[in-house]
């Protein structure tokens, strides 16, 4: 894959410095040297070190990112939302883990879209997860197709530009406010590896909230998350005693209709840092939460 810009300055600059400005990190300079990728100023191939002048055309080819065999593509559809050269977007089924590990071995989302790669003969098929979700969650995950689109992502992970709005059906009427903050420390206990708890000495923690819809037995709330710490949204509210409905390690109690955590990533937005646009999409309600509300009456 090819990029090019200008370089603009009266100052002269290395190829590597002005690289760093767009994001190219050394990994990537390093690949792109030894893996068959090429540095070119003006349409001649230079090295990192050569100096820019202004004006000059920059242009990088990255090496193609052919996969690794332990991530083994499944023929499993799967619903895309978006797609671009760059990013792949879509809508992950609860009951289905973000990334193979002992437990999950296969059948992820990660083995889906690898699938998906290998079906449509993409060149690069290296699986990069911008944002991932439990296995129970339901809703928008983010994929970067290169390494290079991953990386910009994830700067912009840290700075907040990519936000993820996430609805919930929780267990209670929640009638003191329509909207609150959840800020209290999140850690693990030392008798489960899985669950999370509300510790004063685990890492801080904000959860934001709005509430849609009150039910007889239940609210609906949209969520932002301020941090991502492992369970947040779950724990979060848990701790403020309106655990998650169908989310049974955490008090949530299951139905007719919900059997897993009631939490749906329903909306995601991004800068795309190739064309400079804002990206904003959204997920329809998953079956289970759509045949709570139509059978409850507000």
């Amino acid at each position: 894959m090819k990029f090019n810009w200008i370089y603009e300055s009266s100052e002269k600059q290395q190829v590597k410095t002005f690289l760093r400005t767009k994001g190219i990190s050394r990994g990537l300079l390093a690949k792109i040297k030894f893996q068959g990728g090429k540095i070119e100023v003006n349409h001649r191939e230079e090295n990192a070190v050569y100096y820019l002048e202004d004006k000059d055309q920059v242009d990088i080819t990255i090496p193609d990112e052919k996969g690794y065999d332990t991530t083994m593509p499944i023929d499993i559809p799967i619903d895309i939302i978006y797609e671009d050269a760059h990013f792949l977007i879509v809508n992950k089924p609860y009951g289905v883990a973000s990334i193979p590990s002992k437990v999950h071995p296969k059948g992820t989302m990660a083995n889906r879209v690898k699938g998906y790669y290998v079906r449509e003969n993409y060149i690069d098929q290296v699986i990069h997860i911008v944002t991932r979700l439990d296995r129970d969650t339901t809703g928008l995950m983010l994929f970067a197709k290169h390494g290079y689109a991953h990386a910009l992502l994830d700067k912009e992970l840290k700075l907040k530009q990519l936000h993820k709005k996430y609805v919930a059906l929780v267990t209670g009427k929640i009638t003191d406010e329509l909207h609150g903050k959840i800020e209290a420390p999140i850690g693990r206990p030392e008798d489960s590896i899985i669950r999370r708890i509300v510790h004063p000495k685990g890492k801080t923690a904000l959860t934001e909230y709005w509430v849609k819809e009150r039910y007889n037995q239940a609210t609906l709330v949209d969520v932002q998350l301020h941090t991502g710490r492992t369970h947040q949204i779950r724990v979060h509210f848990a701790h403020i005693g309106f655990p998650l409905m169908g989310d049974d390690l955490y008090g949530g109690e299951k139905n007719e209709w919900i059997k897993r955590q009631a939490l749906h990533c329903r909306e995601l937005d991004f800068i795309h840092p190739f064309t400079h646009k804002k990206i904003v999409l959204e997920a329809d309600y998953p079956e289970d939460i759509s045949e709570w509300l139509k059978h409850n009456n507000g």
